[in-house]
């Protein structure tokens, strides 16, 4: 896999010394999952009461989410992750990213909010938009005609 980082944030350098770190580890934690296809180098960075959540209101674990990461790895192998916008301020980190599959294969837009304390990921909300259906989503509050 391959894990493209672009910095469009402004002002880049009047970051406090929390955010700049706090954006490492995350940095870090996704570089380690894409390049290595393991989440052994990630493990670490995870406190041991984390939390992810998704959109359905649904939580995993640490132990849920890394055995749900580690599955995904390989099925995604060759997956590219251009990550647009990497935002911190205070505990909290926004990922905004790209993914693609190898050869022609489904785009998603992403965007990950992690809270960090102490160095470590504690908790992780996720949205995921395939990008095929983004137009079926810029008028979700229409009426869907029948």
């Amino acid at each position: 896999m391959k894990c493209d980082f672009i910095d469009n944030a402004p002002g880049r350098g009047n970051t406090a010394s929390m955010t700049t770190d706090n954006k490492t580890i995350i940095q870090r934690a996704l570089t380690d999952l894409i390049e290595t296809g393991s989440i052994e180098a990630a493990e670490p960075l995870l406190r041991d009461d984390f939390i992810h959540h998704r959109p359905d209101s649904t939580s995993s674990t640490k132990t849920e989410w890394l055995a749900a990461v580690q599955a995904a790895l390989t099925p995604l192998a060759g997956m590219q992750v251009e990550v647009l916008h990497l935002l911190a301020e205070g505990h909290h980190v926004v990922l905004h990213s790209r993914r693609r599959l190898p050869e022609g294969g489904p785009e998603i837009t992403v965007v990950d909010i992690w809270r960090i304390d102490d160095g470590l990921i504690t908790e992780c909300w996720e949205i995921i938009e395939p990008a095929a259906q983004a137009s079926a989503n810029l008028t979700w509050w229409e009426p869907a005609e029948h």
